[in-house]
């Protein structure tokens, strides 16, 4: 895919309460979500937020803050997690599970929860993470280009916004921060490149959480970037929201990654999914005959096994 239009350098700084989401629509479908390294993957059922759709940033503010008990309009369910949901797990190929209550952090999942895999796409929401926050401590105020780019890297899943913004992050040290910086055990950088960043499920919750709580981003530019999380669209808009009605999935932020590898020919998948007061998260990796599909429905099943309207 190819990145949306930026503006020119020069223009003004972009405060968050000046910003809209870019709307930089996807140009092309390709068979893996980045280029071709060793380890990972993901799909998409088509869910786009409406109050999201609009032009480049510079105009309206990002979506606000949630309160506690928020869900979309008109909404009054909410999903929680099962204590005991049992998730089908396929026998040809790794599948790995976790997922995690916000209040209590109670975790539990797979038998092989803490085994690694990659993160391919799922990754660029901590890219943008530590731009956003990295930026604000240093007391830069993102332009509209940079805010443009990371908003296709989330919403689309554009991998040339990705190379920029893992350039300007440092690379391997983004990272190590990420590891420090959510308390990730099982996680590391892998051969410089973004996609191989070497993940655990159990890690993906924690990572899930330290987005939601504003450890990743900071305070300013969290709502933002969960906002654009929401907003994920096209072949990456699949995992365990799918298994949800469509007000309440427009209210859960996801990234996901998905790629059939040439060096194994396997499909490399990885979901995560954030709500209100839980976070899941999944690996897979599989013969490449099976498609994106099976991966992609792997996710959803997690969902519509641990989750529960009430």
């Amino acid at each position: 895919m190819k990145t949306g239009r930026h503006r020119a350098p020069g223009r003004r700084a972009v405060r968050p309460a000046d910003v809209r989401p870019a709307d930089v629509r996807p140009d092309c479908r390709v068979r893996g979500s980045h280029q071709r390294h060793p380890v990972a993957a993901g799909l998409g059922l088509l869910v786009v937020l409406a109050a999201f759709a609009g032009g480049l940033p510079g105009d309206v503010g990002p979506p606000p803050a949630r309160e506690p008990g928020w869900t979309a309009a008109g909404v009054d369910q909410r999903y929680v997690l099962l204590r005991d949901g049992q998730v089908p797990t396929p026998a040809d190929g790794f599948f790995s599970w976790a997922a995690l209550n916000r209040r209590t952090g109670l975790l539990r999942g797979s038998a092989n929860l803490a085994a690694p895999s990659d993160t391919m796409s799922l990754v660029k929401a901590w890219l943008a993470a530590d731009d956003l926050r990295r930026s604000d401590e240093q007391g830069h105020l993102p332009r509209a280009p940079q805010l443009a780019q990371l908003s296709a890297m989330i919403r689309d899943s554009d991998n040339p916004a990705a190379d920029a913004t893992y350039a300007r992050v440092g690379r391997r040290a983004s990272i190590e921060r990420m590891v420090d910086i959510c308390g990730l055990t099982d996680s590391a950088p892998e051969m410089n490149r973004w996609s191989n960043t070497v993940v655990s499920a159990r890690d993906l919750t924690r990572l899930g959480d330290c987005l939601a709580n504003g450890h990743a981003a900071g305070p300013r530019w969290t709502p933002w970037l969960l906002g654009e999380m929401r907003a994920v669209r096209g072949e990456g808009d699949f995992g365990p929201r799918a298994a949800l009605t469509p007000e309440y999935a427009a209210t859960i932020a996801i990234k996901n990654g998905w790629l059939l590898r040439d060096e194994d020919g396997l499909w490399h998948i990885s979901c995560l999914a954030i709500g209100e007061t839980w976070v899941i998260a999944a690996l897979a990796r599989y013969p490449g005959e099976r498609g994106l599909a099976y991966g992609a429905g792997f996710c959803r099943q997690i969902g519509a096994a641990l989750l529960l309207v009430v």
